[in-house]
């Protein structure tokens, strides 16, 4: 009986923390879903300054290989940064602003 009443109160344990795991779970998958257009917002927002990187680059008439030399980064972190993939430091965004001859607050401002 002692027996039967342990294995009853671990039972009723181990219940109660898988019931708690799926709560869990599922709140943070709603949160997720919720988070919907703050994701893409923020996915558009690194488009964009890749795609103004790219554009004062190119209108500079600069290669990436020549703007990742220039400012001490690898030619594929200059082609992560146009890509969207990643975004630059802020010592390195304010070096590209340099190098473009434009100020890094007219470069963010690009950004939308």
């Amino acid at each position: 009986m002692k027996v039967t009443l342990i294995v009853g109160i671990f039972g009723l344990i181990f219940l109660a923390v898988f019931v708690s795991f799926l709560v869990l779970i599922s709140r943070a998958l709603l949160t997720y879903i919720k988070s919907k257009d703050v994701r893409h917002e923020k996915s558009e927002v690194r488009k964009s300054l890749g795609e103004a990187v790219k554009q004062h680059r190119t209108r500079c008439k600069m290669t990436q290989e020549f703007v990742a030399e220039s400012i001490g980064v690898s030619r594929q972190a200059v082609s992560k940064w146009e890509s969207g993939t990643s975004d630059p430091s802020t010592s390195n965004l304010i070096a590209l602003a340099k190098l473009f001859n434009i100020s890094a607050v007219n470069l963010l401002k690009e950004v939308e």
